[in-house]
């Protein structure tokens, strides 16, 4: 696998996003995967980016641990790993195109519910549907597995649960770190993590490092409001993006 210097450019700065993301505005995690999406072929990018996830996530986790609120992770996990298997067999049968597209109308679909949700009085986790956690856990685990996109959801999830900053980054960074871990074995076994694309992995863990560090000094000075709205929008656009 060899970058040219523009492709290591922007994978730098895809590593940053990713850094940033983990620690700081959750949303900017789509961008980055968008940016990888246009430097190699989707599914590859989807291998390469998946270490560098968890470089991120075992800082975030170090640094934001004592904020997370298990009880909404224990009602996301089992159904997460559905989707994980699901988008396993998926995975080999649809084209780079047909997955963006797939994983764009989904992330659009439901950012549209949350902002509905937004408009009324929805304020307790009880009033959310039998139905709101387990479409969220199998479709984040459907598109964590095809195109590393499960952020997006993972924010509507969270946003829906009304957590305050600091509790949603904290919840957040240990649901993906032991998803991306549960995704491991299956991303090898698809051969799109491998000696080659690891070797880069380790040469932009420093961009991912100083990310999460850029991340902590932002997510301190963000009102609250704020942060939901970058992390909407964000996510907005990155799904727009995977449409066109």
């Amino acid at each position: 696998m060899h970058f040219e210097f523009w492709q290591w450019i922007l994978a730098i700065l895809g590593a940053l996003l990713v850094g940033v993301s983990k620690t700081g505005i959750a949303g900017l995690g789509m961008l980055a995967v968008v940016i990888f999406a246009q430097i190699m072929p989707a599914k590859q990018a989807t291998g390469l980016v998946l270490p560098l996830l968890l470089f991120g996530d075992v800082i975030a986790v170090a640094s934001y641990r004592r904020h997370t609120r298990w009880r909404l992770l224990w009602k996301l996990f089992p159904w997460t790993a559905a989707g994980v298997v699901g988008g396993f067999f998926v995975l080999d049968r649809i084209d780079d195109r047909q997955a963006k597209v797939l994983i764009g109308v989904i992330v659009l679909v439901l950012l549209a519910i949350n902002f509905a949700r937004r408009r009324g009085a929805v304020t307790e986790e009880g009033e959310h549907g039998w139905w709101f956690a387990p479409t969220i856990g199998v479709l984040a685990g459907f598109t964590t597995l095809v195109a590393n996109a499960a952020g997006p959801l993972m924010i509507i999830y969270l946003l829906a649960m009304r957590l305050p900053k600091m509790e949603f980054v904290g919840t957040g960074a240990v649901f993906f770190m032991l998803l991306n871990l549960f995704k491991v074995p299956f991303m090898v076994n698809l051969g799109l993590i491998n000696g080659a694309s690891f070797a880069i992995n380790l040469w932009l863990a420093p961009a991912v490092c100083t990310g999460a560090w850029l991340g902590r000094k932002i997510l301190v000075k963000v009102d609250q409001r704020l942060f939901e709205n970058l992390a909407l929008v964000l996510s907005a656009a990155a799904g727009v993006k995977l449409l066109f």
